[in-house]
């Protein structure tokens, strides 16, 4: 990718909203010490946080974010005034570096960042309050976050999340598949309002059609089609033939926060709702493909396969399955639409022995990966972040002529979920 087509966006406002910041990060910082002193700490800030923004946005390189003590400073502007809220209710000034550190270390997603926060927090409340009496709740709060901040930086040196592209053309961008919704709901209906946006042909739970087209186009070092068992592909290349039955194996340690997440975000998003449990499972999952052609009877230029309950329709996930090349190997790219944005798992193929199949994130080149991304509407151009801290391994096997499937997900390099999944041939009717 070229500089002109991977530049940093310099957006108008942009450093008034962090003058802004810097200001109200001030005025924070000095409240109750006078007026004359506010006004000075408020411009001081202002300007430190706006030309720190400054600074770090110049010096920024194409498909980069802006540079760790440039966000560091940023995280401590905001950790102020939140610091002088809970003031208002906190007087203890290590209960105040307990919750700073918590929300802060919360905002890590990481678990080692979630549980180092709090105590972080509490330790610098504390040593604050043992030599400062007195201390402003606002002075601990932004401690809190600058000592979390730089601590784990030193510790985490493997970076979750990073950058890869700018307002790029989706052409540089093979692995990505930039199929957004256009509302805030994606549902069982995506591939339907796809088709008539892109004015193809809808053809709604088509018959005897795969998830991908054939086995063939995933050819390459690593992995020969001609070695996958019949019954396996068979699967990939007419999967509407089969009916999965699905058992969840969470980890404990996620499930609270997937219940959040899952009651916040997903069903109300009409995407990623998985199962909790194979009591859920139980309702009866049904699994169908929808399609996008360019004409009736014309080739296939995009499937969608849902699966949702089949009691409510109420969707469990909807992705939008793509192949490939990229020189002499090819990959599946599974996309996951979002409102103005898209989430893709790009996975490399791999032999199994006896005839299975391994598709992982994780390969021996670039293009495996997780990536986030967000679509510019007008000019089409995309914002990519690779999530390193998402891997994910399907391996697809036959056991005592059984075709199964283990779906095995890590999040920050702990394992949270494995979808056991059993693949039966439909009755003929």
């Amino acid at each position: 990718m070229t500089e002109e087509q991977t530049a940093p966006a310099r957006r108008p406002g942009s450093i008034a909203v962090t003058a802004l910041m810097g200001a109200v990060a001030g005025t924070a910082l000095a409240a109750g010490r006078g007026a004359v002193t506010v006004a000075v700490s408020a411009v001081a800030g202002a300007g430190a946080v706006a030309g720190a923004d400054l600074v770090a946005r110049a010096r920024q390189r194409p498909g980069e974010i802006p540079a760790l003590w440039s966000r560091i400073v940023a995280s401590v502007a905001l950790a102020a005034p939140l610091g002088w809220l809970l003031g208002l209710l906190i007087a203890r000034p290590p209960l105040v570096g307990l919750v700073s550190g918590a929300v802060v270390g919360l905002l890590g997603l990481r678990p080692q960042k979630v549980l180092l926060g709090p105590v972080v927090g509490l330790v610098v409340g504390w040593a604050l309050a043992a030599g400062w009496p007195g201390v402003p709740a606002a002075v601990v709060a932004a401690a809190a976050v600058l000592v979390f901040r730089c601590l784990s930086a030193l510790v985490f040196r493997d970076p979750q999340v990073s950058l890869l592209a700018e307002q790029a053309d989706a052409r540089l961008l093979p692995f990505v598949v930039p199929l957004t919704s256009s509302t805030r709901y994606v549902g069982t209906g995506y591939v339907r309002e796809l088709a008539a946006a892109v004015g193809g042909h809808y053809t709604p739970d088509a018959p005897d059609v795969g998830i991908v087209s054939s086995l063939d186009e995933l050819t390459g070092p690593g992995f020969d089609p001609a070695a996958v068992d019949p019954l396996v592909r068979e699967f990939y290349e007419h999967t509407t033939r089969f009916s999965l039955d699905i058992v969840p194996r969470w980890r404990a340690w996620v499930r609270p926060g997937y219940l959040l997440y899952r009651n916040l975000v997903a069903r109300p998003l009409g995407q990623a709702n998985v199962p909790m449990n194979q009591r859920e499972t139980q309702r009866g999952v049904r699994s169908r493909i929808d399609t996008v052609s360019t004409d009736r009877g014309g080739p296939i230029s995009r499937r969608g396969w849902i699966r949702s309950f089949a009691d409510t329709d109420e969707p469990i996930y909807v992705g939008i399955y793509t192949t490939y090349r990229h020189q002499d190997r090819g990959y599946v790219s599974v996309g996951f639409p979002l409102p103005r944005a898209s989430f893709t798992a790009t996975l490399a193929p791999d032999n199994r022995p006896y005839g299975g199949l391994v598709l992982a994130s994780v390969g021996t080149t670039d293009q495996p990966g997780h990536y986030l991304t967000v679509v510019d509407e007008p000019t089409g151009r995309l914002t990519v972040a690779a999530v390193h801290g998402f891997r994910e391994r399907l391996d697809v096997y036959l056991e005592q002529g059984e075709l199964r499937a283990e779906h095995a997900f890590w999040l920050f390099g702990f394992p949270f979920l494995v979808l056991e999944y059993r693949m039966r041939r439909k009755s003929a009717t």
